[in-house]
C-alpha cells in the first residue's frame, strides 16, 4: 500500500505537469492538494513520503486529530469542505488556507477569530458554478460584491475562487464550468477592489483535473487517484 500511495501521487503530479507544458503553462505554478479525508495519518505519511506537500481536509474533528499527529508544520494543510461558522476557530487555528467562504457571515467570524490568534488566514471564496441546491458556495452573480465585502477585513486574505462543478463522466462536460469560473475571476480582478490577490483557482479533482489546468486552475483536489476509493 504506502508504495502504491507514494507511486500514485507521484504519477498524478506528472500527469499535472505534463498537462502544464502542454498549454503552455508553468508546472510549478499549479499546486496538487491530496485530498486525505477519511484517510488515517498513516496513509497521509505516505503520501508524505512520496512528495506530497498539500493535503485537503473536509472536516475539522476528524482533521484535528491528524493534523495534530502529523504536524501542522510538516505539510501546507486546506480545509475543503463545509464550514459552520462555530467551527471557524479550529478552521483558523489548524489550516492554512480554508476553500470554502460562502458568505460575509462566515468570513467575519474566521475575520474574528484570526484576530484573536494574530494570524492573516488565507481563503478563497466558493462560487456555486452550477447553481446546484446540493452545493454550497456564493452564486457567480454575488462574487465581486462578496468578495469586496470580505476584502475590507483585516485578518483575511482574499486568495482565490474554489468550485465544484456538476460531476461528469466524460470531463469534458465540466470544461464549460471552469470556463466561467476562470471569466468570473476576471471579472473582479477588473471590478478596481483593493486589498485582494486573486492568485489561485481551486478547480479540478481526480475525473477531471486535466481540463481544469487547461482552463486555469492553480490547485486541483485529488483523493481518489492518490489514497484509492473512500473507506
Amino acid at each position: 500500500m504506502a508504495l502504491g500511495i507514494e507511486n500514485n501521487y507521484r504519477r498524478i503530479r506528472h500527469e499535472i505537469d505534463e498537462t502544464a507544458r502542454y498549454c503552455r503553462r508553468d508546472p510549478d505554478r499549479i499546486r496538487l492538494i491530496a485530498v486525505s479525508k477519511r484517510k488515517s495519518a498513516e496513509l497521509i505519511q505516505q503520501a508524505l513520503d512520496g512528495g506530497a506537500r498539500d493535503f485537503g481536509e473536509n472536516y475539522i474533528q476528524e482533521a484535528v486529530s491528524k493534523i495534530d499527529l502529523i504536524g501542522k508544520d510538516t505539510a501546507c494543510w486546506h480545509f475543503i469542505g463545509h464550514l459552520q461558522s462555530n467551527k471557524a476557530r479550529f478552521a483558523v487555528q489548524y489550516f492554512d488556507y480554508i476553500h470554502t467562504v460562502d458568505s460575509l457571515k462566515l468570513a467575519r467570524e474566521i475575520n474574528k477569530q484570526a484576530a484573536k490568534r494574530d494570524k492573516v488566514q488565507k481563503i478563497l471564496i466558493q462560487i456555486n458554478i452550477g447553481n446546484e441546491a446540493s452545493k454550497s458556495g456564493a452564486g457567480a452573480e454575488q462574487a465581486v460584491e462578496l468578495v469586496n465585502a470580505v476584502s475590507q477585513l483585516d485578518q483575511i486574505a482574499v486568495k482565490g475562487l474554489m468550485c465544484m462543478p456538476p460531476f461528469f463522466p466524460d470531463p469534458e462536460n465540466a470544461r464549460t464550468y471552469f470556463k466561467q469560473l476562470n471569466r468570473l475571476k476576471e471579472q473582479v480582478e477588473s471590478s478596481g477592489i483593493g486589498n485582494i490577490d486573486l492568485t489561485h483557482l481551486s478547480m479540478g479533482m481526480s475525473n477531471d483535473f486535466k481540463v481544469a489546468i487547461e482552463e486555469g486552475s492553480t490547485m486541483v483536489r485529488v483523493g481518489t487517484s492518490i489514497f484509492g476509493e473512500r473507506d
